[in-house]
């Protein structure tokens, strides 16, 4: 039953993580045209807004510790989105998909650190698999760093964390999914309120030319991506949802060629191939860390 659950969670993961592919289009579209923390205070506002009713209806009751660690996801992952912004203005596109997609790489470090989860054969090889692929499809071959790519590294760790207690937070059993990603999602909303007030944008204005980018990206890229993520993490563990969320440039490129014509090249397809080849290696080696991966999640619920 176990092993069928993982299953699906991973087909739902890799779903999510095409719709986060597609949409990096859009996005970026739409970012050009307003702010970026208005466009996050719009999109996460709305969503919390549709998913509250639908939380309270269905939770027994409210709890601290259900509060906390929404606002503990909430806050890492406003992070992610604002180290991220921050970083793209003083470095490229491609270090900043690069250096954000190294997650892939601090998560099972972070897991042994933090939640003493071990790294099987078959996370290893995915994992070595994976980091080359996104160097090449991300930078093209080539990098230069500067401070901003300091900023894209620590966006890369806050994306590792919020995938590491998304699992713990998620697998305990006091944990109400619902609730728990309405939560995160007002946090990241108020948060980006806050900030783009600080920076004298206004928030509610109405950019007609944005109202499909934002019903597509609230419920399909927000209400839709999150809810399955914190629910499916129940059934698989977080270096193997991180090696499944290093496609989301892959079809992020798969899309642009096909709405705008960009092609890869010869670096980009390839690492393409090895972000691909390391998802499915995880899948198929036998992993002989995993019945200890199960018992160290279960245990750190306590």
């Amino acid at each position: 039953m176990r092993s069928v659950k993982k299953i699906q969670a991973g087909i739902l993961l890799l779903i999510t993580t095409f719709f986060w592919g597609v949409t990096f289009t859009i996005v970026k579209d739409a970012v050009n045209q307003v702010d970026v923390f208005v466009f996050l205070s719009q999109r996460f506002l709305i969503a919390s807004a549709i998913m509250l009713p639908l939380a309270l209806a269905r939770a027994s009751r409210l709890n601290p510790r259900l509060l906390v660690n929404g606002c503990v996801l909430g806050i890492l992952l406003f992070a992610s989105y604002a180290f991220q912004t921050m970083a793209l203005q003083y470095t490229s596109a491609s270090n900043t998909g690069f250096l954000t997609g190294l997650n892939v790489v601090l998560v099972p470090l972070f897991g042994a650190l933090l939640f003493r989860l071990p790294a099987g054969p078959g996370i290893r090889w995915g994992v070595g698999l994976a980091a080359p692929g996104l160097f090449l499809l991300c930078g093209n071959g080539s990098l230069s760093f500067n401070y901003g790519d300091i900023l894209a590294a620590v966006c890369g760790g806050c994306v590792a964390l919020h995938l590491l207690y998304t699992s713990h937070f998620s697998r305990q059993a006091t944990s109400d999914v619902y609730l728990l990603t309405t939560l995160q999602l007002t946090v990241v909303g108020l948060l980006s309120l806050a900030t783009a007030t600080v920076r004298g944008k206004e928030v509610f204005v109405w950019h007609p030319e944005l109202l499909w980018t934002l019903v597509v990206c609230v419920l399909i890229a927000t209400i839709f991506a999150f809810l399955v993520q914190t629910t499916m993490q129940k059934f698989i563990s977080p270096a193997h949802t991180a090696l499944i969320f290093c496609t989301e440039p892959v079809f992020a490129a798969a899309y642009a060629y096909y709405a705008a014509g960009e092609r890869l090249g010869f670096f980009g397809v390839t690492g393409a191939a090895l972000i691909l080849a390391g998802m499915i290696v995880s899948e198929l080696l036998p992993d002989e860390g995993k019945e200890g991966e199960e018992v160290a999640a279960v245990t750190a619920e306590g």
